[in-house]
């Protein structure tokens, strides 16, 4: 970006323009153009873009918006934006579609981690995408900019290695037939929750948040009273588990706690080493305790609570106070203690780690958790460790509502918020892995975070949402499967909205990976979504869709819509997947298929009372039915009308 000696003026702000809008941008085709700035109170802005000019008035508060006819694909311009004597251009700006890309670690994985990557990286050379990463952060706050500097840059082997690979696949196939200039926004953080990219607002209207967004309005301007409330909201949910009893209390550092404690490795790390064959491949929620005498003159200081790395989410309290809560494997924890917590003698740290994934635990040795004095003195957490480990039935605990990818509204604050009211064409949504075991109510967050892009980003703003892919080891008898739950809440979201597609990626996981590779197949059917939903051509958008269920004697018919060059199973002489099953848990059975035209016939020998019908219902389901394009038909579930007693008879 470009700015002339006079844009850094004492008497006005540089730079004049919003930092999205710099050098190779994109700007979105067909719509008013929205540019904004700052410049000094109540100064005029001239802004110019390809002969068209506006004028604005900057506010109170330093900010103006201007909004610039609407313009077809083309460039390269030049952005001027003029305040009294400062100036500032921008150069080789296109117009085009702007596409934005959120979710998480799916979308966030790079270039060079897919299929053909140095390749693909080597190839790549496209002057007509370009790209921007957008820095992550989260926040209490919405922010009006970009935590760290940004940059468009135009497709080449440095630019596009570490970009979004499932965002850039997708551009590249789809400007095969829409030739116009594609700019890709990535926002994207792995492991991030649909909460974390929700404003507050539109969760507030979803119902159910208020405590937390209250907890998380408070710490935005007192942390270490939010700190204390936070407890108490996670306290309560403790106690409210079942199996727990009265007055277990953990954190409690009076007396002896309740509940089996053991010791633990002086080195503490992944307890899945740690040979207790209960941990050997636990996923959940491990407590540890352990305390550190201090001397008068210690307790009195301010002091910090340096906790090593934990994989991957704590819950940290001394002296029975909760004084933090941090989500991330990566870095550790630094959290400061009210004055008055700390006394002399024994102090107790008590540390709660949930891990939803591989490995899990607090980092070790136990000298790696440390507290820090203001005097520069220290105290190493360097005595007895005890763990107890938590039973899976106690469920998923509340994450603090500041959190950055496991929040409230964070990531919506720090990397949504800035993008402002700046011109799309659509949004790319790939996320739910980290939603899975709250799945009931996913259908319901999905439509909140629609509904609050378009109200920024504009009305009827086009959503493409990939669908989970296959994960894990395929299942040898059918069963319930959160990821197949989820699956049918992003589908029932997509089906009820001509504005949403649905792209099925169940044939693209990877049983080993929860990051599957071929992310250029992926962009293909992103693209072909898009064509269909966004561009309005008349071509089936994600593969047989499944239209009715009915009874044919002691037959189930299926009949698929959306089929291109008829129905196809692939490795049998028909599909598998399907089950037919009664109301209850564990009544699904497999079924024989046989495919005739768009039609599948199901048969079990309980086919009579079968009243549901699912399809690819696992978390990582084989599943053989496509149609003559390649498209898989989508995991699904129907009902089916119980036969009535008298046909039975017959």
């Amino acid at each position: 970006m470009a700015a002339t000696p006079a844009a850094r003026a004492d008497d006005a702000p540089a730079p004049l323009l919003h930092a999205l809008f710099q050098d190779h941008a994109v700007l979105q085709r067909g719509q008013p153009v929205r540019v904004w700035g700052q410049a000094r109170p109540g100064q005029e802005v001239k802004v110019e873009l390809a002969g068209k000019r506006v004028r604005a008035r900057a506010g109170e508060d330093g900010r103006w918006d201007a909004q610039l006819p609407a313009m077809k694909a083309g460039g390269p311009y030049t952005l001027t934006a003029t305040a009294g004597e400062a100036r500032q251009s921008v150069a080789d700006v296109l117009v085009g579609d702007v596409w934005l890309c959120s979710g998480q670690s799916n979308m966030e994985l790079q270039v060079w981690r897919t299929l053909d990557a140095r390749a693909e990286i080597a190839g790549a050379g496209n002057d007509r995408i370009r790209l921007l990463t957008v820095p992550q952060s989260g926040n209490a706050r919405p922010q009006a900019t970009f935590s760290s500097p940004v940059r468009w840059q135009p497709v080449n082997p440095d630019s596009v290695r570490d970009f979004s690979a499932a965002c850039y696949y997708f551009a590249r196939e789809l400007q095969k037939t829409v030739d116009v200039p594609m700019g890709l926004v990535n926002a994207a953080w792995g492991g991030s929750r649909i909460q974390a990219w929700t404003s507050a607002p539109a969760l507030r209207t979803a119902g159910g948040y208020d405590a937390e967004l209250d907890v998380l309005a408070r710490y935005a301007v007192d942390p270490v009273a939010a700190l204390g409330d936070w407890g108490a909201l996670w306290q309560g949910w403790w106690s409210g588990r079942p199996g727990v009893a009265g007055g277990d209390e953990p954190w409690n550092a009076h007396g002896v706690p309740g509940g089996d404690w053991r010791t633990a490795p002086a080195q503490l790390g992944a307890w899945e080493r740690w040979g207790v064959p209960e941990l050997a491949d636990f996923n959940g929620m491990v407590w540890y305790r352990t305390t550190v005498e201090l001397t008068a003159a210690q307790a009195a200081q301010d002091a910090v609570l340096a906790l090593g790395p934990a994989d991957e989410i704590d819950m940290t309290w001394v002296n029975g106070r909760a004084v933090g809560s941090t989500y991330g494997a990566g870095p550790g924890r630094e959290y400061r203690l009210p004055p008055g917590l700390l006394r002399p003698g024994a102090n107790t740290v008590v540390v709660n780690v949930l891990d939803t994934y591989r490995d899990g635990g607090l980092g070790g040795p136990g000298s790696a958790h440390v507290l820090h004095f203001a005097d520069g003195g220290k105290a190493p957490l360097d005595g007895q460790w005890h763990y107890r480990v938590v039973p899976p039935e106690a469920g998923t605990p509340p994450r603090a509502p500041w959190q950055t990818a496991a929040g409230l509204s964070t990531l919506h604050n720090g990397m949504i918020a800035p993008l402002g009211r700046y011109g799309l064409r659509g949004a790319l949504w790939y996320q739910g892995e980290s939603n899975t075991f709250e799945h009931e109510r996913y259908a319901d967050l999905l439509r909140t975070l629609r509904q609050d892009w378009r109200a920024q980003f504009g009305a009827g703003l086009p959503l493409l949402v990939v669908q989970l892919p296959n994960y894990g080891t395929p299942a040898s008898k059918p069963g319930e499967s959160d990821w197949a739950s989820m699956r049918a809440a992003q589908r029932q979201v997509a089906a009820e909205d001509p504005r949403t597609g649905l792209v099925v990626a169940i044939d693209l996981g990877d049983r080993y990976d929860i990051h599957p590779s071929n992310k250029q197949e992926l962009g293909r059917r992103l693209a072909r979504a898009a064509r269909h939903v966004v561009y309005g051509e008349a071509l089936p958008a994600a593969g047989p869709v499944p239209r009715s269920a009915s009874r044919n004697g002691d037959a189930v018919v299926v009949e698929f819509g959306d089929v291109t060059d008829g129905l196809v199973a692939y490795g049998a002489d028909g599909p598998i997947g399907f089950e037919l099953c009664g109301p209850d848990k564990g009544s699904c059975r497999y079924a024989d298929a046989r495919i005739w035209n768009h039609r599948v016939t199901l048969r079990t020998p309980e086919a009579h009372a079968a009243t549901r019908i699912r399809y690819c219902w696992a978390d990582s389901p084989v599943c053989t039915l496509f149609d003559g394009a390649g498209l898989p038909a989508g995991p699904f579930e129907l009902s089916l009308s119980p036969m009535p007693h008298d046909d039975h008879a017959r």
